[in-house]
């Protein structure tokens, strides 16, 4: 069989490189062709060369093609894949910097919370253009897979706003089901079965059967406590699992962002934190990871070349869900996984407009969600507090209105918990000015944001978070890598 796939944002080098081989597992998709786009000519020109030294190796027939003209690559395209950061490390940098001055220590930053919001407001109207080509250009009824953050906005703003047939993708229910098999003794994380349902990054583990038994909220418990490594790198999400019944699919660092109990003072963010790995609650952990990642990419480039000249091993493909759900709409064999979609009465006790992420199952008709289901309370509560906050942020993104915006950000969890609404004020005032270059729809706002923060009184401070480290350089890297190697 034969089709196209464009990738946007193909300059992600590493997650490009696992989508592409992921999809050449699958026998029948040898001669489809696909199509690169990213707005640097530079990253694409590595990447192309990464997946033409791929296909050389494999001795296949597909094209890939790269072009920094997105148009001319969506051009027929049957699927479209998004992995794009708008604004790059630079307007990132501004996500975790800026609230730290307001106090908000944040350790991603990219879902909601206060970058994570405005992450949204520069990645919405670069969807909107992405949706509008594809309605143009690409196949009729192409699919649009999303895996770009912040998840559920963008997936709402591409179903709603731009009309085109869109699921959202994340990995973080295969990471938490690893984890599960991993304390219960699993010998493989195939003899866990496992059902979540709930929002992108708030999904719930609301039923476990290890072999076919039944797992309980006690026995889970005890088995992470036991674990001598995740009973202290997920001090919070074993927490949370006491106090909720359930297990959160999100990562410790993550998930201390989207509740407002746990990084509101300095003191309890070092207590509920771990500093092994930057995704266990680091201030600005990812950000630290991601520079530290381009760095030691561009500068290992040649081993990464090197290395696309091993043969394909279908045995290693990832569970990223991209390969598998092309595999089940084109070949018919059935594919079960979680997926962003409309809530449209899939969860019952969340609203009909919202993005779910819940389970699933795609076959040549489609993605057909599993319906009916009702969380357990608290896990409603807490992802209707995010909800309401990925709802006005769509809106106040779609319209450019900063009054809303700023309503937006209050009612986010943690920033409500830690700033005053002043404070909220003058913060999305500074954020709105210092990424103006990324923020089309709030033009005309800006001069008047800029006005009220020369004549504004709010006081902020210089604060570098409650958990910070430095960015490592490309030889400390080495030398860590080195000791790793050698320890192992």
């Amino acid at each position: 069989m034969s089709f196209k796939i464009a990738i946007i944002g193909a300059g992600s080098v590493g997650f490009t490189k696992k989508l592409f081989t992921d999809i050449l597992c699958v026998p029948e998709f040898k001669d489809i062709e696909f199509a690169l786009t990213d707005i640097s000519e530079h990253n694409l020109g590595m990447i192309q060369a990464i997946l033409d030294r791929i296909v050389e190796a494999n001795g296949l027939p597909t094209k890939v093609t790269a072009t920094t003209d997105r148009r001319k690559a969506l051009e027929g395209a049957r699927y479209i894949i998004s992995c794009v950061r708008v604004g790059g490390l630079e307007a990132y940098a501004d996500d975790i910097h800026i609230p730290l001055k307001y106090g908000i220590d944040q350790c991603v930053g990219d879902t909601i919370c206060a970058g994570g919001i405005l992450y949204g407001q520069r990645n919405i109207p670069v969807i909107l253009d992405f949706c509008k080509d594809i309605r143009e250009v690409a196949e009729t009824d192409a699919k649009f897979l999303n895996y770009a953050n912040p998840m559920a906005m963008n997936t709402w703003a591409a179903i709603e706003y731009g009309k085109v047939d869109t699921v959202g993708l994340c990995h973080g229910v295969q990471h938490g089901a690893e984890q599960i098999a991993e304390v219960l003794g699993a010998n493989s994380p195939r003899e866990l079965d496992y059902f979540c349902s709930g929002i992108n990054h708030q999904t719930w583990f609301i039923d476990l059967r290890l072999n076919g038994r039944a797992i309980g909220k006690d026995e889970l418990v005890a088995a992470f406590e036991a674990h001598p490594v995740y009973s202290k790198q997920e001090k919070l999400r074993i927490d949370v699992l006491k106090r909720f019944g359930v297990y959160s699919t999100e990562s410790n660092g993550h998930l201390s962002e989207y509740l407002p109990w746990y990084r509101k003072r300095p003191d309890e963010i070092t207590r509920w934190i771990d500093m092994s790995d930057w995704i266990h609650g680091e201030t600005g952990g990812y950000l630290r990871y991601s520079t530290e990642t381009r760095n030691w990419f561009e500068t290992e480039y040649p081993q990464f070349l090197e290395a696309a000249s091993k043969p394909i091993d279908p045995a290693r493909r990832s569970n990223e869900h991209a390969s598998h759900i092309l595999e089940a709409l084109e070949t018919n064999r059935v594919y079960r996984g979680h997926f962003n979609v409309k809530n449209n009465g899939v969860i019952t006790n969340l609203p009909q407009d919202a993005i779910i992420e819940s389970p699933g199952f795609v076959d040549r008709f489609g993605i057909n969600m599993a319906a009916g289901i009702t969380l357990p309370e608290p896990c409603a509560a807490t992802c209707m507090s995010s909800i309401n906050v990925q709802r006005m942020s769509v809106h106040a993104a779609i319209a450019g209105d900063i009054d809303l915006l700023k309503l937006a950000m209050l009612h986010d969890p943690l920033v409500g918990a830690v700033s005053t609404p002043e404070e909220v004020w003058q913060m999305v005032d500074e954020m709105v000015v210092a990424q103006a270059a990324w923020l089309p729809q709030y033009a005309d706002a800006v001069p008047a944001a800029k006005e009220r923060l020369a004549k504004s009184k709010v006081k902020t401070r210089e604060w570098a978070g409650a958990a910070r480290r430095k960015v490592r350089s490309i030889e400390e890297l080495r030398a860590e890598k080195a000791a790793l190697k050698q320890a192992g």
